[in-house]
């Protein structure tokens, strides 16, 4: 397969990503997948698995470091901003629309964690996503209001609001923008806070997929704006669209997926991979595999002519 490394406009930031052709493609104009990497991530993870295996599916892929983190534009560094990550979502999708050997009616896209949320919310008012898929998808307006999952105590969020507000408040007045940590500092403090945090941790912090631009703090003004993002709240209006679902049966933050599923219009699918956790459907092969199987044949029916 032939990779290209691109860039294109979002909302006035110049966002960087990378496209894979594939070594068999079709006569005539292709369908492309955008593919939009989990919050904290950057492109060269996760989200560069699915799409060199996509490629090799005969599908052209497309993804990019969202606003704010790895090579793209946007400060502070780290900030998660929900309607600019929706809005990146539109516009890696009008970057393949006027690119030329690409089939813009045959567009189709993939949000993997929170990306899933918001490649939902992205997909239900943009009728150019002709088919639109997940994997470990969540809400991180849910995650942050109730946790990874759903028991969090309402005082979390209330406690973090408030420390918006003063970060906020210490800017205006000149001062350097104000951070926390995304995940725990040790080996050890992770599996103190439980198997989902570790998983994070061990797939963000160690040599099994740490990469230098990956976020690890963030702006605490990002968490106002997290706090009333409701992703899968428009999920309906993906269909008839075709909606495809993959979690792991495993997965801490299943739940999220089950409640979207269950909003969502026909034609729409819950694929399940047995013994995955949220995290094993980044990178580990036995679950990476079949969800890719799945994925493939979702989107050979959803994006044929």
């Amino acid at each position: 397969m032939q990779q290209l490394s691109v860039t294109f406009d979002s909302a006035g930031l110049r966002l960087a990503g990378t496209m894979y052709l594939p070594s068999k493609a079709a006569d005539g104009k292709q369908p492309a997948i955008v593919i939009g990497h989990p919050s904290s991530g950057v492109k060269e993870q996760t989200a560069d698995l699915y799409a060199r295996h996509l490629a090799e599916q005969g599908f052209v892929t497309l993804t990019f470091d969202a606003a704010y983190g790895g090579e793209s534009e946007g400060e502070p560094r780290g900030l998660e901003d929900p309607g600019h990550r929706v809005e990146d979502i539109k516009a890696a999708i009008s970057f393949l629309s006027a690119r030329d050997g690409i089939d813009s009616d045959r567009l189709g896209l993939l949000g993997i964690c929170a990306l899933g949320g918001y490649a939902v919310l992205a997909a239900a008012t943009d009728h150019r996503v002709k088919a639109v898929a997940t994997i470990s998808g969540t809400d991180i307006g849910r995650f942050f209001r109730e946790g990874y999952d759903g028991k969090q105590d309402p005082q979390v969020l209330q406690a973090m609001l408030d420390h918006a507000g003063k970060a906020r408040t210490a800017e205006a007045r000149g001062e350097d923008v104000q951070h926390f940590a995304i995940f725990p500092e040790s080996e050890s403090d992770a599996r103190q806070a439980g198997q989902y945090v570790y998983e994070g941790w061990e797939y963000y912090c160690t040599p099994r997929a740490a990469h230098p631009r990956s976020t690890k703090m963030m702006p605490w003004s990002s968490v106002d704006r997290i706090a009333t993002f409701n992703g899968f709240s428009l999920i309906h209006l993906i269909s008839p669209r075709p909606l495809l679902m993959v979690v792991g049966t495993k997965a801490a933050t299943r739940w999220m997926t089950e409640g979207a599923f269950a909003r969502a219009g026909e034609p729409k699918a819950l694929h399940w991979i047995e013994g995955a956790s949220h995290v094993d459907l980044y990178d580990k092969a036995e679950y990476v595999v079949p969800a890719v199987a799945a994925l493939s044949a979702f989107y050979k029916k959803s994006l044929s002519k």
